[in-house]
């Protein structure tokens, strides 16, 4: 890989230094102290992600067998297709172990470590790395992934970003105007892929594209007693205080907006390198490539479902939104004491502080729906499998304790829908509604693509709200038990205990029109049974 370039992926800074370990006493991420995707893996679930297709775009690429002679003597990882930016990738030329990594992280087959989903398809960008690359060449790369597949790639992973002094905007700020910003949320919505992005890390550096709407940011966990279960130091924690959207060369979001959807494992996480032998390895680089595998591992029991025509099933289940609703709302938070009150929840994360999600300003504030460390908590494979698989319920039907469900609502309209059973006091509700931002091509030559020299166009947010209300109650804001009505987030969460025993319904509610008359939305729902 070009040097030059090479700080523009995560995870190289001192503390993300790859040391070799050995193989037998490895502690892995994707078990019960992790994301617990192995269990998925085994029967009775057999989830490993089988034709479904998932990509990579990064600086570099990782080595195809057969292709390559880095990987010329280990099968381990293997890989759909490689590409150099929107063309094929030369033999032997781009490959990069950052990239094997990442891949390896996903889709690995080896016994002893494998991917969260090495079943899954993963088609490969690299960017490369000469001084005339930067957020257009990006953008191309990652529209070429996203047309892998016949169009059908349903996550996409970016273990890299751009620094805004290499921004050609003048004073560029993390405003989520950024071609490469705008292209993910764009490409979000057109191609209908869930974008992971590796969160900011270390002292700022690397912000873009995280300043995104329609994706899913990561931050990395490291353990404490062999749990996963703390915002590791390296992540760039807080929220923006100054005017010019930077603090002593840290950059945060404009306008307190939050940067960070969900956490992930990322300290010292065994990887695999291109010549079979293993490291540990520690960034957001390794966090975000366990989202991207998930929804691989999702998608494959949605495909299942559409294939045997099961009731409460449709094609919404393949919507980026309803992933993106899915993977937060059944993030862990808060360990269950066993009772069911915190919905089995498995952790208690906590962030740099050592505070958890009950002491924070998300909890706290309706105008606030994620931490700014925490997001909405900590991926759990397992939990997302279990919100998934209860199906999409509609508002004309009463609906059960879990589940979600995708449509639109009408400017200044609101959707309601009822729970079958009533709530228990002190037990616990998380509600997640996620809906997008509408970016728009500038398509010059009206080829419908991204082709370098075109721009894209901020139409702006739709404003929705989300509420815990009573089931009689008439008017969301005096009914309303809890409620998530930020101004400026894409995403609203609501985990609240419930007040009263009693009948509730949630409620979604088209506040304020910025673009289109209708919003297209997605809503995930988990109650105590």
């Amino acid at each position: 890989m070009n040097k030059k370039l090479s700080w523009l992926i995560w995870g190289l800074s001192a503390s993300c230094l790859s040391v070799p370990v050995l193989a037998s006493g490895l502690e892995t991420s994707l078990g019960t102290n992790g994301i617990d995707a192995l269990k998925l893996h085994q029967p009775p679930y057999n989830l490993t992600g089988r034709k479904i297709a998932i990509g990579q775009v990064e600086i570099g690429r990782p080595g195809m067998f057969g292709w390559d002679k880095a990987v010329s003597k280990n099968r381990a990882i293997s890989l759909a297709a490689v590409f150099l930016r929107n063309g094929p990738a030369k033999s032997n030329t781009g490959v990069d172990p950052h990239a094997y990594n990442v891949a390896g992280m996903m889709v690995s087959r080896d016994k002893g470590l494998p991917g969260v989903a090495p079943g899954a398809r993963l088609y490969s960008s690299a960017v490369g790395s000469t001084k005339n690359m930067g957020q257009p060449e990006e953008c191309l790369s990652a529209q070429h992934i996203a047309l892998q597949n016949g169009g059908d790639i349903r996550a996409i992973n970016f273990s890299f970003g751009e620094p805004l002094n290499r921004d050609p905007r003048v004073d560029a700020v993390l405003d989520g105007n950024a071609l490469l910003t705008l292209c993910v949320d764009w490409s979000s919505r057109v191609h209908d892929v869930l974008y992971a992005i590796a969160g900011n890390q270390g002292k700022g550096g690397i912000p873009i594209p995280t300043d995104n709407f329609n994706g899913v940011n990561v931050a990395f966990s490291s353990r404490r007693g062999g749990i996963f279960n703390k915002v590791d130091v390296s992540n760039l924690a807080g929220v923006n205080q100054g005017a010019s959207g930077r603090l002593a060369g840290k950059e945060y979001n404009l306008d307190g907006r939050r940067a960070i959807s969900i956490v992930a494992p990322g300290n010292n996480i065994p990887l695999l390198n291109p010549d079979g032998k293993i490291n540990k390895a520690t960034g957001t680089s390794f966090a975000a490539p366990h989202v991207t595998a998930t929804v691989a591992l999702l998608q494959e029991f949605g495909d299942r479902q559409l294939r045997t025509k099961k009731p409460n099933w449709s094609v919404d289940s393949r919507r980026h939104q309803v992933m993106k609703a899915v993977l937060l709302n059944s993030a862990d938070k808060i360990q269950d004491s066993g009772n069911g009150l915190r919905l089995g929840m498995s952790r208690t994360l906590i962030d740099k502080q050592n505070q958890n999600w009950l002491d924070s300003d998300a909890y706290k504030n309706p105008q606030i729906p994620l931490d700014a460390q925490m997001g909405a908590g900590h991926l759990n494979a397992f939990r997302a499998y279990q919100q998934f698989s209860a199906g999409q319920w509609q508002p004309a039907k009463t609906i059960p304790a879990i589940g979600w469900d995708y449509r639109q609502v009408a400017a200044g309209n609101s959707v309601d829908y009822q729970l079958t059973k009533p709530l228990k006091q002190g037990s616990f509700v998380a509600i997640t509604l996620s809906w997008d931002r509408l970016v728009e091509l500038s398509d010059r030559n009206q080829n419908e693509q991204f082709d370098v020299g075109e721009t894209f166009s901020d139409k702006g947010l739709n404003n929705l709200d989300l509420y815990l209300v009573k089931a009689d109650a008439k008017n969301s804001e005096a009914g309303a038990v809890c409620s998530s009505i930020s101004q400026i987030d894409s995403v609203e969460h609501i985990f609240c205990p419930v007040p009263a025993n009693g009948n509730y319904k949630i409620r979604v509610q088209f506040r304020q029109q910025v673009n289109a008359p209708t919003q297209p939305y997605a809503l995930a729902w988990w109650t105590m049974n």
